[in-house]
């Protein structure tokens, strides 16, 4: 069993006596979120159903949902992998996310959304004195998706969440993780600063930017010489 398969037996609490598909793919989710599993990578049934104390049919079922959201895929006589993003997908995904974070950002956030964006913000940059780039990568997952709440919207907050995961996979193409993520801290305070004092038309066209050089580098890390 290999780390991030057997990372998910601490995830079994959150199944409680009645789990269910929807609860495993949760989970699943957040751990492609949080960077366990890579693009590629096969996924055992037999380990992640031992390591989360569920049926195969359940898991099955938590699969099929996953590969409607783009996270996994289905090989014929193979089993289940990791989707690998192509650049079209990164295009795609930051159309998505101008529109949902550009509509957020234009709004004057509350003390508690600005709790949770100082915290993901916070973490980052912990995970960054520690040389842990990974946990940047997390962190900054978390900043975005508590952007998103500034929209009011649960619906809204769980198209970004899908979208991030999805996100999360085209991370694994950078070869420098450290080199991609360390500027966006920096970028992140700014931003922050920005909604803190009511700059919201700023923050709009910070934001743009900032999104426009994240795609940029993205979309060269999948050219051949990128």
């Amino acid at each position: 069993m290999n780390d991030a398969v057997a990372d998910l037996e601490r995830d079994r609490t959150r199944l409680g006596r009645s789990s269910t598909a929807e609860r495993v793919a949760d989970i699943l989710r957040d751990r492609i979120s949080e960077g366990f599993f890579t693009p590629g990578q096969r996924l055992s049934e037999e380990s992640i159903s031992e390591a989360l104390g569920v049926s195969r049919n359940t898991l099955r079922e938590a699969f099929r949902l996953l590969g409607h959201e783009r996270l996994l895929e289905h090989r014929l006589n193979r089993g289940v992998f990791v989707r690998i993003l192509s650049a079209e997908d990164v295009a795609d995904l930051y159309r998505v996310r101008r529109v949902l974070e550009g509509a957020a950002v234009r709004r004057v956030p509350t003390a508690e959304q600005l709790t949770l964006i100082k915290e993901a913000l916070a973490d980052a940059e912990r995970a960054a004195e520690q040389d842990d780039w990974q946990g940047v990568g997390t962190a900054n997952i978390r900043f975005h998706q508590a952007l998103v709440t500034l929209n009011q919207s649960p619906r809204l907050d769980e198209a970004m969440r899908q979208l991030l995961a999805e996100l999360r996979l085209v991370f694994h193409v950078m070869h420098n993780p450290r080199a991609f993520h360390e500027p966006f801290v920096e970028r992140n305070r700014r931003l922050l600063a920005m909604l803190e004092s009511g700059r919201t038309e700023e923050a709009a066209a910070y934001l743009d930017g900032y999104l426009d050089e994240a795609e940029k580098l993205l979309l060269h890390a999948y050219e051949p010489n990128g």
